[in-house]
């Protein structure tokens, strides 16, 4: 279980078959193995755990799965990638509740600015429009988001600063792929709802 609200910006520096090493500013000691890590959203066990300069490194298994139903089958070493650890009791819930299980991949059709903030505009999988309302939440990278203004087959979120230069949104553009994650609460109101019919 996460909140949404991104911890660090880590950086993959190994693929291979079926595992990811990501380097991060979280200390050593504070990762365990066995311990869920979101990256970018995805909800990735801590397998190994090594120093790796300033901070440390966690190799993660991913498995096809993930691979085909999030962006992490395109990831290479390079990429800039949000971090959160999970959520222990008692700490703080600033963002809603996010899973850590993508629901599928969407497209960011705009980016433009809005005072000192950003607007985006996402395209999404038409099986995940019915769970989007405007001022509900949606985890975007796993980042616990807003919607703004909501369509039949996009939303519109509204990125402020602090946002921008701590996570990996303020480097976006149009036809980058996010992972998205629908609020919870939304998932069970919409299913219900189909009960009922």
């Amino acid at each position: 279980m996460f909140t949404g609200i991104i911890t660090d910006i880590g950086e993959l520096v190994a693929r291979r078959e079926g595992c990811f090493t990501i380097r991060c500013g979280y200390p050593v000691a504070s990762i365990v193995i066995g311990a869920s890590i979101s990256c970018d959203g995805a909800c990735l066990t801590a397998t190994q755990v090594a120093r790796g300069g300033p901070g440390s490194q966690f190799t993660v298994d991913v498995s096809n799965e993930t691979l085909a139903r999030t962006t992490l089958g395109q990831w290479q070493p390079g990429r800039r990638i949000n971090l959160e650890r999970a959520l222990k009791a008692g700490d703080e819930l600033g963002g809603h509740i996010v899973a850590g299980h993508v629901d599928g991949v969407g497209r960011v059709a705009d980016v433009r600015a809005d005072g000192s903030s950003v607007r985006l505009m996402v395209e999404v999988p038409a099986d995940l429009a019915r769970y989007l309302a405007p001022k509900g939440s949606i985890a975007l990278d796993g980042i616990s988001l807003t919607l703004n203004e909501v369509a039949k087959s996009s939303f519109g979120v509204n990125i402020v600063p602090h946002t921008l230069t701590h996570t990996t949104l303020g480097a976006k553009r149009p036809g980058d792929l996010v992972n998205l994650e629908a609020d919870v609460l939304a998932r069970y109101v919409a299913r219900a709802m189909e009960l009922r019919t």
